[in-house]
């Protein structure tokens, strides 16, 4: 007999149990200024990136920078063998000089034309004067107006003679600053601020004009380039704040800002480019090294969030959720918003006002049965 009313005991204790006693649950809180973010994994590239080298052929005598060297703007990198175009330079001043000369020795015949011209002309008009008072020969006046005339073409050729000299003197200073103009190209030096991250020859190599040396980039336009599902995309924005995860720095959370989004995708992966400047420039950087990548595209004043655990029959902008309502368990179906990155979902209808929502689904949960909120998550 005792054993008997052990057993309904039990029995009873544990139908109390199963279906009667009030069942704890976690349910969710309100959150506050919630971000809604994209993930998007790329690289770090650099916007500028130069492969540069000599205008001309030559061998190369002189490098002066290497891999991982900062050089500024106007930095000397290397040299080629000049002295053959020194030369030529050389030649092209002595042929400026020989031009100047040129034009000081025109110059004095113009001024010795001038004045042989000035003292005929002075002699004809005498002449001229004397023959009408009949006390000089006609012959005589003639050839003071002969001699006058000879000598003002004398002028016009002296004259002439000073507009070639000046013309040789344009020419011999054109090609003296050609040839400085081609010395200077034996001559490589550093467009902008820059990283060296690559050197491609070494002293005594005989180069072609163009041929790469060196590979520099502008630290300052060092930037992600993210790859982000095209789905997720349509939200993103230039200028929209961001966050950075280098893969060498896996706990450092470095600010960032979206710079461009490319116009194409990628066709096979489905994928949106889109680039996210540093907001502080990066003194140390590894190109090509993977980073993650974080994109806010908006953030909720307010939001219920639930875990997509406990959302039963998902789909695509609604599922069935379990509430607590006057201290019993319901079910309702709930349209949903925004999914964040850690898989919550944002309940934006279909709850009554003050409901709980249940975050943790546990055997036991049954409509009408009484239930416990024992933890509120987002308070």
């Amino acid at each position: 007999m005792v054993l008997l009313v052990v057993l309904v005991a039990g029995v009873g204790f544990g139908l109390w149990t199963a279906f009667l006693r009030p069942v704890p649950v976690e349910a969710a809180g309100v959150a506050t200024d919630v971000p809604v973010q994209v993930f998007g994994l790329g690289t770090v590239e650099a916007r500028v990136s130069s492969k540069i080298g000599f205008q001309v052929p030559g061998v190369l005598v002189d490098l002066r920078a290497d891999v991982g060297d900062r050089v500024a703007k106007g930095t000397v990198l290397a040299r080629l063998d000049d002295r053959v175009q020194k030369a030529v330079l050389t030649r092209a001043d002595a042929t400026v000089e020989q031009a100047n000369a040129g034009l000081a020795k025109a110059q004095a015949s113009l001024d010795k034309a001038q004045v042989n011209y000035a003292n005929a002309r002075s002699v004809n008009e005498r002449r001229q004067v004397l023959l009408q008072g009949n006390t000089t020969s006609v012959e005589a006046a003639q050839a003071a107006q002969a001699s006058e005339d000879a000598a003002k073409a004398d002028v016009t050729v002296a004259q002439s003679e000073m507009l070639v000299a000046r013309a040789n003197i344009s020419d011999a200073r054109a090609q003296q600053q050609q040839q400085a103009a081609i010395l200077s190209y034996y001559t490589l030096v550093a467009p902008y601020d820059a990283m060296v991250t690559a050197r491609n020859e070494e002293p005594g190599s005989a180069l072609t004009a163009g041929e790469s040396v060196f590979t520099l980039v502008d630290p300052k336009s060092i930037w992600v380039l993210a790859y982000v599902d095209e789905s997720k995309a349509g939200d993103i924005k230039v200028g929209q704040p961001a966050t950075i995860v280098l893969r060498s720095h896996p706990t450092e959370r470095l600010a960032g800002r979206v710079a461009r989004i490319e116009p194409e995708s990628d066709r096979v992966n489905e994928e949106r480019k889109v680039e996210i400047a540093f907001s502080n420039p990066r003194q140390n950087f590894n190109l090509g090294e993977q980073a993650e990548a974080y994109v806010t595209t908006m953030r909720l004043p307010q939001a219920l969030l639930v875990p997509e655990v406990a959302i039963l029959d998902l789909s695509k902008d609604s599922g069935t959720v379990w509430t607590v309502e006057d201290g019993q368990l319901k079910q309702h179906k709930a349209t949903l918003g925004h999914r964040l990155l850690d898989g919550r979902y944002e309940i934006t209808g279909g709850v009554p006002e003050g409901a709980r929502v249940v975050t943790v689904l546990r055997a036991g949960l049954r409509a009408g049965r009484a239930a416990n909120v024992v933890n509120g998550r987002g308070q």
